[in-house]
């Protein structure tokens, strides 16, 4: 998706044919599967399927040729010998034109390879961008929770606590002190949860510096040198490239 893009709703004249425009952006939700460097674009276009417009069909036509561009490119799974969960977690506070929500984004990491990721616009307006950064980290301490049942259950054994790298200072203020409780009621249930996983040692939470934030590829549209970056760290490949 083109840097510092964002669409809105009605701002030209519908398509004509917006069944061909639904049908492709629903393929495109199957592709999220195995290419999350795609999630976030075509979760902001699955936005509008009710009423499609020219600009958010070319936004389509433009994740097209991002495909074409690397068809063969995914994620490759290698042993790093080891088996620590980690996660990223990030949000674009008040992202969305039409109705001031923000993006929640995250991706979880076993083994130093990716094995989770998400990218969803919240369902309530934040009123801050540490409410915003914290209700990202309540989704993706539920995937976290999840994806160490599953390991625990096929006898893998995780390293805890499990690692939650965010970029708001904010935010991991919140859940590492009570204090905080008092002027934050509106997400009480929110520091509730991920407070009692930390206290209880599934999790930890420390501090990334916005270079380094991988969630980022999951929250808003980004440069190509930096898409390029991320995809690296995420471990994707384009296996037709040259060696």
């Amino acid at each position: 998706m083109e840097h510092g893009v964002r669409l809105v709703a009605g701002e030209r004249e519908a398509l004509d044919s917006p069944e061909r425009y639904r049908k492709l952006v629903g393929k495109l939700n199957y592709l999220t599967i195995t290419r999350p460097d795609i999630a976030f674009p075509v979760s902001v276009v699955s936005q509008f399927m009710q009423t499609p417009t020219q600009t958010h069909w070319e936004v389509v036509v433009r994740i097209l040729k991002y495909l074409k561009n690397a068809p063969g490119k995914g994620i490759l799974y290698a042993d790093r010998g080891h088996m620590r969960v980690e996660a990223f977690s990030d949000a674009d506070w008040a992202g969305s034109l039409s109705d001031r929500r923000s993006t929640t984004g995250y991706c979880v990491f076993v083994g130093g390879n990716l094995v989770s990721w998400k990218s969803k616009k919240q369902t309530v307006v934040a009123r801050s961008s540490a409410e915003s950064e914290y209700r990202a980290m309540t989704h993706v301490t539920c995937e976290i929770t999840w994806v160490h049942n599953i390991l625990r259950e096929v006898g893998v054994d995780v390293m805890k606590p499990i690692r939650l790298w965010c970029d708001n200072q904010a935010a991991i203020h919140i859940s590492n002190n009570p204090v905080f409780h008092e002027r934050t009621k509106h997400i009480e249930v929110d520091c509730h949860f991920v407070r009692e996983k930390a206290q209880q040692g599934l999790i930890s939470m420390a501090h990334v510096c916005s270079g380094n934030q991988l969630a980022d590829l999951f929250t808003k549209g980004l440069s190509r040198d930096r898409v390029i970056y991320i995809c690296n760290k995420l471990g994707m490949i384009n296996i037709y490239a040259p060696a």
